[in-house]
């Protein structure tokens, strides 16, 4: 089942945006919830890690080198298929 457009955070224009941009000449709409469920679980996972390293470094503002760090950390660790 779809997710609904007020249930996701990320919107469904963008998401078909970039499909379209890698190549795709036509995009269902399951095909954009599916990227923009992944895309949403992959940005909240690099979030959370660059909260943690603000956190470690004494700070509660995440700075740019933190998301930058983060999301080395975390696309390193994703399952490749």
């Amino acid at each position: 089942m779809a997710m609904s457009e007020k249930e996701a955070d990320i919107p469904s224009a963008p998401i078909h945006r970039i499909m379209k941009r890698a190549g795709a000449a036509r995009v269902s709409e399951d095909a954009a919830d599916e990227l923009r469920k992944i895309l949403e679980n992959v940005g909240a996972m690099i979030a959370k890690e660059a909260f943690e390293l603000a956190q470690y470094a004494g700070r509660r503002t995440v700075k740019k080198e933190d998301v930058e760090r983060a999301a080395k950390t975390v696309l390193r660790n994703l399952p490749t298929g």
